[in-house]
């Protein structure tokens, strides 16, 4: 990849929102999973607050009830942890402790709403340079915060997660929807040796026209010998950008971006919709396609 092609470019300069979304009314976490004991998992608690002490993160770690191998626990990482939990099922864990077993980390904050606005709008977003001020385009909270996020994960997220069952590092799935989609393709382009599957659900490529995308120079040199998996998810009804009409050419952004990233040797990608589901659905139908792959 050595430039943005220019139709991708193009599209996703018109997806921009031409005004600010109106948010989705608060929802309470639903925590009926861990109040169950009869799980194929077993759940413990985690908590830490970021290096500026601003945002405080609760990790919900899923054991599942068998040995580990003798490498360790593979491990799925699922930002917007507090909705991750609620998507999941006790017919889901079930299969999945009876496929690869992985470790399960929802990586969510220390409130019971199911999404934190504030503290994953600054944490799944990139900086963009030139900005004396990092702000959401969407909703003016402060942004730009995934590289400070990310380090915070593998300095200190991981190692906790390993103190309580041992992990393989060689065997590490991030998965994420929507901005957490925004920030896993920021992982895969700039530290491709963190995880070894990135699963973005209905990225916000729009945002900030696009600044994503051009993370992704330079990618091939930075692969080195990693060999990463991307699986790129978007519902068939879903907008281009938050404003955009449902007549636009919602996944066409998605889909010129995974046909780029082909091209670039040592990365496999697969590119997967989702036909007639919208935003708000993706988030845990791309969950339980990605739990299905590891349940085999």
């Amino acid at each position: 990849m050595s430039k943005m092609p220019l139709y991708l470019a193009m599209a996703l300069a018109l997806a921009a929102p031409a005004a600010l979304a109106k948010p989705e009314r608060e929802q309470k976490m639903d925590t009926s999973l861990l109040q169950r004991q009869d799980l194929a998992y077993r759940f413990s608690q985690l908590d830490l607050d970021s290096a500026d002490g601003q945002r405080h993160y609760r990790l919900w770690v899923g054991k599942p009830d068998r040995p580990a191998p003798a490498a360790g626990y593979p491990v799925l990482w699922m930002l917007d942890g507090n909705a991750a939990l609620g998507a999941l099922d006790s017919a889901q864990l079930s299969k999945l402790a009876a496929g690869q077993a992985p470790l399960l980390v929802a990586v969510g904050y220390q409130t019971d709403q199911r999404i934190d606005r504030a503290g994953r709008t600054y944490d799944y977003t990139p900086s963009v340079p030139g900005q004396v001020q990092q702000r959401d385009p969407l909703t003016g909270q402060p942004s730009g915060g995934v590289d400070a996020f990310f380090d915070l994960l593998s300095q200190r997220m991981r190692p906790r997660v390993a103190a309580v069952a041992p992990i393989d590092l060689q065997r590490q799935t991030l998965w994420g929807h929507s901005y957490g989609g925004l920030a896993v393709l920021h992982a895969l382009f700039t530290r491709p040796a963190e995880f070894s599957d990135y699963a973005a659900a209905s990225p916000s490529l729009w945002w900030r026209d696009g600044v994503i995308v051009g993370e992704a120079q330079g990618l091939q040199q930075r692969l080195g010998d990693h060999r990463p998996r991307l699986l790129l998810m978007r519902g068939g009804d879903e907008p281009s950008s938050p404003r955009a009409s449902m007549k636009s050419d919602g996944e066409q952004p998605a889909q010129a971006l995974a046909a780029d990233l082909a091209d670039v040797q040592g990365l496999q990608v697969r590119f997967e919709r989702f036909d007639g589901l919208g935003h708000g659905p993706m988030l845990p139908a791309s969950l339980k396609k990605l739990i299905d792959e590891m349940s085999r």
